[in-house]
């Protein structure tokens, strides 16, 4: 907070990730019903925001759906240029096999797997819905595997208490476990295998700061079955590089995902497109020359 008191003269981009609002945002999305505690506490959480985003030279954030939570008299300093994902990292292997961790299972392109990968399994990233949905389709389908990347644990939104959301939807519906795999935290190399596996990936969002995994799994050309929510559809496009649903459509997600995973050949393009959108939007290093571009304008400016 007091970087600017220590070097007054030192240019100071800020970086804001996200700036609360209760209004068309993540807070107001599934409880319409805002009381002035919650918004006298969305303001707290702001306080240290305005401080960066008065005494800043420039406001760094990573997409213009994040920009948009931003109070506009701050608009002239503000640019939007994403961390940027690694193509040349997170690409297709069509000869590539996944083991799931402490099993003899191996599974390769040929099988059917529907993954979903999150740090924490929770309601901000539709972990709930998205285990409805696999409870049904692992019915429907008797040789699918789903495969879950992260942890018991929430990042964002509500907790639970004295129990979590992956125990609670554990209990609510009947699993064929050994079908049903939770690998964990994957070092890095594990978690290519897994999105490059995938017959067809699954992310849900509010609106909310958009998961690096949802890019990476573009880069990595999943099919991506995808929540219609703003932070989404700044990347995704219905039938050209993913297929949208409504966050609580269940049946939407089961019958876009049955269709994926039934017609993988039909949804080469999409694929492809998505790929192609994540080395145009965000490739690392493009957005790293427009951070470095950033920083030295930044200089510049206080000479």
């Amino acid at each position: 907070m007091f970087v600017k008191e220590v070097f007054p003269e030192t240019p100071y981009i800020s970086y804001v990730e996200w700036y609360y609002n209760y209004e068309n945002s993540d807070v107001d999305f599934i409880d319409k019903d805002i009381d002035i505690n919650k918004k006298a506490d969305l303001v707290c959480k702001n306080s240290h925001i305005l401080q960066d985003l008065v005494k800043s030279d420039y406001v760094l954030t990573p997409t213009n759906w994040q920009k948009q939570q931003i109070p506009e008299i701050f608009e002239n300093k503000i640019k939007v240029i994403h961390e940027g994902i690694n193509t040349e990292y997170f690409k297709p292997d069509k000869n590539v096999q996944f083991k799931i961790p402490n099993t003899n299972i191996t599974l390769t392109r040929k099988d059917k797997v529907l993954t979903y990968a999150t740090r924490g399994m929770e309601e901000y990233r539709g972990f709930p819905q998205f285990m409805t949905a696999a409870s049904i389709l692992m019915q429907q389908m008797p040789d699918l595997h789903v495969v879950i990347a992260g942890e018991d644990r929430v990042c964002y939104g509500r907790k639970l208490h004295n129990s979590t959301f992956k125990t609670e939807m554990l209990k609510m519906f009947k699993y064929d476990m050994s079908r049903l795999h939770f690998v964990g935290a994957l070092p890095y190399k594990d978690y290519l295998k897994l999105l490059q596996i995938s017959s067809a990936h699954i992310y849900l969002t509010y609106p909310f700061v958009l998961s690096w995994s949802m890019l990476e799994a573009m880069a990595t050309g999943c099919v991506i079955v995808a929540s219609d929510t703003p932070p989404v559809t700044e990347y995704m496009q219905d039938n050209y590089n993913g297929l949208l649903v409504d966050f609580n459509d269940i049946g939407a997600i089961i019958k876009k995902v049955t269709e994926v995973i039934n017609n993988r050949e039909k949804y080469t393009e999409i694929s492809e497109n998505a790929r192609k959108t994540i080395i145009e939007k965000c490739d690392l290093k493009d957005m790293l020359k427009k951070q470095i571009d950033l920083i030295n304008t930044c200089i510049k400016k206080a000479e």
